[in-house]
């Protein structure tokens, strides 16, 4: 055998070795879908609770609970709102939510439907979140129409989170200077 065909032979494995591997890995990740439904609790725009599992909606971002928005020159508790929204949108008996991954504050992050609405589409064209890596359709539709966050100016969630005070979380050494 010559040295090209060795060379070849050995290509040849390690990218077969490679694609085995890559199939394990794919097969690892293809977590079966966990689903609920129950009576859901609105937590905030973007998070809902059932029981002791905590929840959030893939691919949108809603205003924190305790952010204003403007809107013809006055402040509105979009926040706030956008919870009233979500808790609407859940309606007891109907509401069905699904996910196979969790967020870094282990939440399962889900897509919930109810009624044939998928909800997190809804609060995205009711202008009531915002896209996060999905609903980019419902986005620009809300901005045309200019519903909700878009009938004025507000700040993204996002940057609202980013700078809102933390804690110190050094404790009575902290309080002290120390």
């Amino acid at each position: 055998m010559t040295r090209g065909w060795r060379v070849m032979r050995d290509g040849v494995t390690a990218l077969a070795l490679l694609a085995f591997l890559w199939l394990i890995a794919a097969k690892l990740n293809d977590r079966a879908e966990t689903n609920y439904v129950g009576q859901f609790h609105a937590v905030d725009g973007d998070s809902l609770n059932l029981g002791s599992e905590r929840m959030r909606l893939y691919g949108v971002d809603a205003p924190e609970l305790t952010q204003t928005c403007e809107r013809e020159g006055a402040r509105w508790a979009c926040g706030q709102e956008a919870k009233k929204a979500l808790q609407a949108l859940a309606r007891p008996g109907d509401t069905r939510c699904g996910g196979t991954e969790r967020d870094r504050f282990d939440r399962m992050l889900v897509i919930c439907h109810a009624g044939g609405i998928d909800l997190n589409a809804e609060m995205v064209r009711k202008g009531m979140a915002v896209s996060y890596g999905a609903y980019r359709d419902e986005e620009t539709q809300a901005k045309v129409e200019k519903v909700g966050l878009w009938a004025g100016a507000f700040e993204m969630p996002r940057s609202v989170r980013d700078h809102a005070p933390r804690s110190d979380t050094r404790g009575i050494m902290g309080l002290l200077g120390w």
